[in-house]
This record gives C-alpha cells, sequence and structure tokens, in this order.
C-alpha cells in the first residue's frame, strides 16, 4: 500500500530545511523520512548479482547469481527476466524496496576491474539484457537502479579521472545501453558515475542528467548518487542530481540552505528535486518487503540459480570430443586451485555472504560414481592475497568464526571496556555501515578465535587493513600493518598491501590468532582519485607454504597417468574487484606454467577457467584440445559446471566479450588508466568486435563464440523491412540450445561517415529435440542501420543497402541477406 501522502501538498507545506532532508541518504543505506507528512524511509540494497541487506560482514546470507558477465553468457533474454524476478524476492526478503543494479558500464579492456559485473563490450546486447533483468526485478514491484551513468569502465583514479571521449562514441557506445534498457524497462532510478565525463563531474553535469536523461529521452525517475559520489552542493541540485547516498549527509545540510537563501538554488529546483524523491517513495513503497531481513533459499531459487550457473558456461574447444565426460569412469584428475577454492563472485560491491557455495571440486565429485578413484593436486597458488582464514576456526567459546569485540579505547588502556561484540563467519570485516553510539569515527576492534591446523609445516599468515592493525598468534607478534604502511588494493583501494608473516605449526595443534585494530583515521595510506568510508577494514588470511615447482611435477605426473583430467584455474575476487584495475592479463603467479606443464603430459586434459573478463590464455591455449570457461557462477558455481562437463546440460554459453590473444591487442590499450587526471577514449566507436574486425586482428575467441554438444543448421533466410525470418534445424545427436546472431553491416564506401564492418542488432535462442526445426523472427528495431551524427546532433539511419549477416559468433556468419533503407531518416529520443 502507497504511504498516504499527496506530494504536491508536501512540497507546499514542507519548509526548506524538511525539503533540503528528503534530497540525501537517512544512513548508509536508507533514504531520509518525514514523520510529519507520513513519508517512510526506502531502504536500498547492493549489488548486480545479489541482495546483500545492510550490512557489509555479518550481514544476513543472501542468493548469489552469475557475475554480469555471466549472465549475459546465457544470451537469454527470459532467462535473465527470471533472474530479475529472483533478484526482487530476495530484496523483499531483505526489506530492501530499491535495488541498486544492473551494472551496464562497457568493458573498453580486459582490466577494468569491476568489467565482471557489466554485461558485455556490445552496447545493444548490454542494453538489451538489462531491459530483461530490470522488468523481471519490477515486477516485484521493486524499484531497479540501473549504474553508473556513465562511462565508469575503469577503477583507477575513479572518482577525479576525466573520460574525454567524442559524442559520436558516448551516444553509440556508452550512453546506449542505458537509452536502450531505460526504453525497454522503465527503471525507477540512475546512479550517477564517480567520474567526470569531458571536464565535468556526471552527478553535476546539467546535459546528462537534464538535457538527454529527462528532456531527450523522457525518462521520470530518481537520479541518485553512488556512494559518496557527490561532490558539491549548488552544481548538483542545479544539474539534476536528486538524492546524495548515503547519509548523513555532507552537502545537503545548512550549507544547502545558504545555497537556496543567497539563490545560488531555486525554489523550483529544490522542488523539482522533492518532487522525484516522493515519487521515487510512492512507487517503492509499494513492494510488499520483509519488516526483517530474512533468508528464502528455496528449491525453485537454488533450481533456477543452477540453470543460470549452468548455462553461463561456455565450451570455447572441444576438438577431441572429450566432452561431455562420462559419468562411469574408472579414475579422474582433478588439478588447481579453483577447483577448491570456489570463486563464486567478483569483489567490491558485488560481493556477498552466500547462502551456501558449490565448488567445482564438489560438484564434479557429485557426478562420479562410489568406485571412480579421485586423485587431488592443487599444482599452484593462484591468490592474490592469502585465502582468508575461516576453516578450522573457532571463536573462543567454540562456534565456528572468530569473535570480534569493539572498544573506544586503544589496547594501552587497562581494562578498557567492551561496546560490542558480533560473530564473524571468517576472519573479515568491513565497517563502513557499521555504526555504535558510543563509538566515535576514531575507534578499536579485537579480532579473536582459535586456529586448528591442518597440516605441519610453515603457514604464511597476512593482513590487510584499511586503518592499522598488528597481528598476534598465542600472544606472539607475527605482523606489524601500524607504523609502516604500503598501498594496497583491497578494500576499493583503500586498504594496505598484504603484510606476510610465517609461523611453524603442528597439524591438530590449536593456536590463538589475534589482530589488533585500529579504525579508519589511523590510516596512513594515501591514494588520490579513491572512495574514502567510514570505519575502516581488515582481513587476516593464511596458507601452507608449498614448494610449487614440486607440486607443478606431481601435478603433470598425475595428469600423464590418468586418462580424464580436469584442470580449473583463474582469477578470483581479490584479482577483480570494484577500487582497482587489474595490471595485466596475466593468470596469478606459476599458473601458467602449471597449465603448460598439465597440458603437455595429457594433451586430452579439460582446461577450465574462471574469471569475469578476458585473460591470457596463451602460450598454453595453442596447445589445448579441450576448453571450457565458467565466470563466477553465484552459488552453484559448481554444480552448473559439473552439468555441463558431463552432458546433463547441453553446452549453450556463448562469449558477451572478445577474448584477445594478447593484451596489446586490445583496442584500449594505449589509452586506459588515468593520466594527469584524465583518459581519452582514443578507440572512438571501435569497441570489442568492432575494433579487431576493423583492424583484421586475430582474437583468441570471438565474440558470440560458443560450442555446444549437437549442431544446428540454419537455413532460408527472409529479410523484410522491419524482421528478419530464417530456419533453424538440430542436426545433431541430441537436445540443445542455439543462439542466432543477427548482425548488420553497412556500406563502409558508400557512407557518408566510418561504420564497423558490422554491429551485433538483434539476437534469439532456441531450444530444439533431435531433428527439429523452427522457424525466428528477429524484430528489427531502428537502432538497426542507425549512427550518431555528431553535426546534426541526431540519430541517422542513412539512405542505402546494408548486409544482413547471420552468424554463430561475429567470426562464424552463416547466412546473409540485404536490407534497403530507400529514404535518409532523421530522429532523437528513445
Amino acid at each position: 500500500m502507497s504511504p498516504a501522502f499527496e506530494i504536491e501538498s508536501v512540497i507546499q507545506e514542507a519548509t526548506i530545511n524538511e525539503k533540503i532532508s528528503l534530497l540525501a541518504g537517512k544512513d548508509f543505506w536508507h533514504t531520509h523520512p518525514l514523520e510529519r507528512f507520513n513519508i517512510p524511509s526506502i531502504r536500498t540494497s547492493d549489488g548486480p548479482n545479489g541482495v546483500r541487506g545492510t550490512k557489509f560482514f555479518g550481514g544476513v546470507p543472501a542468493a548469489c547469481l552469475p557475475c554480469g558477465t555471466g549472465l549475459a553468457s546465457t544470451w537469454d533474454l527470459e532467462l535473465l527476466r527470471k533472474a530479475g524476478m529472483l533478484i526482487g524476492e530476495e530484496c523483499l526478503a531483505k526489506g530492501a524496496a530499491c535495488w541498486l543494479g544492473p551494472t551496464i558500464n562497457i568493458q573498453r579492456s580486459p582490466l577494468g576491474g569491476r568489467g565482471f559485473e557489466s554485461f558485455s563490450e556490445d552496447p545493444y546486447f548490454s542494453g538489451k539484457l538489462a531491459g530483461s533483468y530490470i522488468n523481471g526485478v519490477q515486477s516485484k514491484d521493486v524499484v531497479a537502479t540501473v549504474k553508473h551513468y556513465v562511462a565508469n569502465d575503469q577503477e583507477h583514479e575513479r572518482v577525479a579521472v576525466d573520460a574525454k571521449v567524442t559524442e559520436r562514441a558516448l551516444r553509440e557506445i556508452y550512453l546506449l545501453p542505458f537509452q536502450i534498457a531505460i526504453a525497454d524497462s522503465a527503471p525507477g532510478a540512475v546512479m550517477t558515475a564517480y567520474n567526470k565525463v569531458n571536464g565535468t563531474h556526471v552527478s553535476e553535469d546539467k546535459r546528462l542528467l537534464q538535457d538527454i536523461l529527462r528532456n531527450e529521452w523522457r525518462w521520470k525517475g530518481l537520479v541518485m548518487s553512488d556512494w559518496f559520489g557527490t561532490y558539491s552542493t549548488t552544481e548538483a541540485f542545479n544539474a539534476g542530481l536528486d538524492l546524495e547516498m548515503p547519509g548523513p549527509s555532507r552537502w545537503r545540510t545548512g550549507i544547502a540552505n545558504l545555497a537556496v537563501s543567497s539563490r545560488k538554488v531555486t525554489d523550483e529546483t529544490i522542488n523539482d528535486r522533492v518532487r522525484n524523491v516522493l515519487e521515487f517513495v510512492q512507487r517503492a513503497s509499494k513492494a510488499k518487503i520483509s519488516l526483517t531481513e530474512t533468508v528464502r533459499d528455496f528449491p525453485e531459487d537454488r533450481k533456477l540459480n543452477r540453470q543460470l550457473a549452468g548455462d553461463s558456461v561456455v565450451v570455447l574447444k572441444n576438438n577431441a570430443s572429450v566432452l561431455p565426460l562420462s559419468k562411469d569412469i574408472k579414475q579422474i584428475a582433478l588439478i588447481g586451485s579453483n577447483l577448491k577454492n570456489v570463486a563464486f563472485c567478483g569483489g567490491g560491491s558485488a560481493s556477498l555472504e552466500p547462502y551456501y557455495t558449490i565448488s567445482p571440486y564438489q560438484g564434479i565429485i557429485d557426478k562420479l560414481g562410489k568406485d571412480t578413484a579421485v586423485h587431488y593436486e592443487i599444482g599452484a597458488y593462484s591468490h592474490a592475497l592469502l585465502p582468508i582464514l575461516s576453516d578450522g576456526l573457532t571463536t573462543p567459546d567454540g562456534r565456528p568464526g572468530a569473535l570480534i569485540s569493539f572498544f573506544a579505547d586503544p589496547p594501552s588502556v587497562c581494562n578498557r571496556q567492551v561496546v560490542d561484540q558480533l560473530s564473524i563467519r571468517e576472519a573479515f570485516f568491513q565497517l563502513m555501515d557499521y555504526r555504535h553510539p558510543q563509538l566515535e569515527t576514531l575507534y578499536y576492534a579485537t579480532v579473536e578465535g582459535f586456529f586448528l591446523a591442518p597440516a605441519t609445516g610453515i603457514f604464511q599468515f597476512g593482513i590487510t587493513v584499511y586503518g592499522s592493525g598488528n597481528l598476534f598468534i598465542d600472544n606472539k607478534l607475527v605482523i606489524e600493518n601500524t607504523e609502516t604502511q604500503r598501498p594496497g588494493t583491497s578494500f576499493f583501494g583503500k586498504g594496505t598491501a598484504e603484510e606476510i608473516g610465517e609461523v611453524d605449526l603442528v597439524e591438530g595443534k590449536t593456536y590463538h590468532v589475534r589482530l589488533e585494530f585500529a579504525s579508519s583515521p589511523t590510516s596512513k595510506v594515501l591514494k588520490p582519485g579513491v572512495v574514502a568510508f567510514p570505519g575502516g577494514a581488515g582481513r587476516i588470511g593464511t596458507a601452507l607454504k608449498i614448494n610449487e615447482e614440486e607440486h607443478i611435477r606431481r601435478a603433470a605426473r598425475l595428469a600423464s597417468e590418468n586418462e580424464h583430467t580436469i584442470i580449473c584455474v583463474g582469477l578470483s575476487k581479490d584479482w577483480e574487484s570494484e577500487g582497482f584495475d587489474r595490471q595485466d592479463m596475466d593468470l596469478p603467479g606459476n599458473v601458467s606454467r602449471l597449465l603448460s606443464a598439465v597440458v603437455e603430459a595429457n594433451p586430452r586434459t579439460v582446461v577450465v577457467t574462471q574469471s569475469g573478463t578476458p585473460i591470457n590464455m596463451l602460450p598454453w591455449a595453442d596447445k589445448t584440445t579441450t576448453q571450457v570457461h565458467a565466470w563466477y557462477g553465484g552459488n552453484e558455481t559448481g554444480n552448473g559446471l559439473a552439468d555441463v562437463l558431463f552432458g546433463d546440460v547441453n553446452a549453450n554459453g556463448r562469449l558477451p566479450l572478445s577474448f584477445p590473444r594478447r593484451n596489446a591487442d586490445n583496442p584500449a590499450f594505449l589509452n586506459f588508466r588515468s593520466e594527469g587526471g584524465r583518459v581519452v577514449y582514443g578507440e572512438d566507436i571501435y569497441v570489442g568486435y568492432r575494433y579487431y574486425e576493423k583492424v583484421e586482428r586475430e582474437v583468441l575467441f570471438p565474440f558470440g563464440h560458443g560450442l555446444s554438444y549437437t549442431t544446428f543448421e540454419f537455413s532460408d533466410l527472409h529479410v523484410e523491412k522491419t524482421r528478419v525470418v530464417l530456419k533453424v534445424t538440430n542436426t545433431g545427436g541430441c537436445a540443445g540450445r542455439e543462439v542466432i546472431q543477427l548482425y548488420i553491416g553497412a556500406d563502409e564506401h558508400a557512407s557518408r561517415i566510418s561504420r564497423p564492418k558490422k554491429e551485433l542488432k538483434g539476437f534469439a535462442k532456441v531450444f530444439l529435440e533431435m531433428n527439429e526445426m523452427q522457424e525466428v523472427i528477429i524484430q528489427l528495431d531502428r537502432f538497426a542501420t542507425a549512427y550518431y551524427d555528431e553535426i546534426l546532433a541526431k540519430w541517422v539511419n542513412e539512405k542505402g543497402k546494408y548486409k544482413v549477416l547471420i552468424g554463430k559468433s561475429s567470426a562464424n556468419i552463416v547466412l546473409e541477406g540485404d536490407l534497403e533503407v530507400e529514404e535518409t531518416v532523421v530522429w532523437s529520443g528513445l
């Protein structure tokens, strides 16, 4: 039921201070209420692959869906709508009426830290997927917040960097996903990016927020800032930023009243901002949210999440027909760190506490018979930071996990009083949304637990903090990270580098682990262009020190002795995260050497990689026969992968990104990262496959690529003015799903401007039994032949003949037809 207030009455009767209070958050996750007018507080929640609730640590567990690139790999609009419905239900369970997603920025480079959150390098594809995802969420009356508007395509100095981009590229590549998503789904909110675009921070850019978003696209909804992404009072008000998040406000307090009284901001502007906020509150209030944060984890949710994970898996190679594997094999070798250390999501705002996770190891084991002999070897570590201390860790009273105690006084104060205590499942905490009335900005915490050593040997312990901290094992100082601190990448870029100490442990013996922590004001790490947040954060990691040369030899020997070998390696949330970009495309440490050794020992090895964006697969990829890419698959990561490996699900995922052979081949190679506070989008409209095809540069795996265990034939192409019709037949030996990709190619010589060789302008996915044929219809919209004319400041559908190209990937075109545009049409708007 909508709250009983009338918007225009509130605008007429509320004081200026009451109005201004509505234009900033109350706290980290909630909008500000006005009880006098019966205006409730609305809860928001991250993230793009799940709903965290209101806590970054120690929160209520949640469903975790595959990452954005994983969802996009399904190429399935109906499935994404169902995924959105699950997100909507999770929001209701967590008491959130506004979901902060989806992320639809463009992966200019494989190195972008949040590339895994977004869908694709292709703007049309991204916009269509986002529209379906949002429609699913909003079918539950939850408001979706499409983000980050616009050009937040790197993490380096993200709050300071100025994205220098041409108007054509801005329109055709970076704004287009938002334009299409808004047209298809009318999201209730838009979140502004941290960065500048062509000289102005987006949260202060009237042209982007008013002229384009509201006036040209006729969109009505709430414009909110990214968290701590408001940088002014007057400029942000006048540009069209409705809501500053989070609260308490930094910019919309007494200084905002002064801005109004000095007429830097008019009453009419304040009223416009208030009206948008109140319309948002009324819309969000329709959601039937839980009064407390609760869990769902229903069987039907698990089934859907498992389908999402399985349908996202992409079979890249199957040259020796090794896949699908038999469940009745007598023995199998399982190799690699990602088999047991489940990489289920990326880092930053996308991370959450999952209901459960299924590792690839567990998913594979569950498929095999009881008589199968399983041999495991890690081979080489792939962590960026030592794995978080969790297994074998118990609190002082014997529960799993650790105890964190908060104090107003430092450890040097005798008999200091405990202010608060919380149990945490692992030795990781992030306090940006933690508050206690007895704690000021500067406070202290002790994290402690008892660790049962799983082996005898030298264990490495590591700590990284945003704040400061010292680690003690059995009351002996092992790591000092207080006085001398090195900048690192953790905690949205505010954390220290990991400091490591070594301790001899004995298997079966218990050790007291204690971290003495002080909050963020004690940090000595200074890094420009990075968002600061209150409270601070900390993390304890540990791992047995191993001789990787010996383990690689053992892995290769194991592979040579087993006909059936699976190696699973890749990245994790410590490598791909909000707050920093990757330095290169390489796999961690000695992992690439491990892969080469294993593939050489057994060329039939099934190579499984995990990452959210492209990784360096050379030189071993040229020697593989069987290769699979699995992304970050959420709760059901291992089950989804195993379903495909063993054929319970016929492989049907397709790449939403081009996988270049080398980082130096990618179009943004010379123009990525902030230099002097700016980044030049020098590749212009030639992002991803548009670039590789234009310069005729070979890629390792092309956009849209993916194999099936059956075969499909496309035929009988008919091109009409507004649609394309063709037939698809399953000509193989089992049922399966096929993706039909429709590209439009302009006549480069006849066009007035440079055009890509072809662009994706439609797609469909069908399920076919053996020998089944189905007619497929793909509608053509006005974006099919359009480009953006900078002189006219409008979209142009240019007169001429265009190629209609039907493919199984951008590099595998199997049918061609012609489309004629009889007269040039100029247009603007959605």
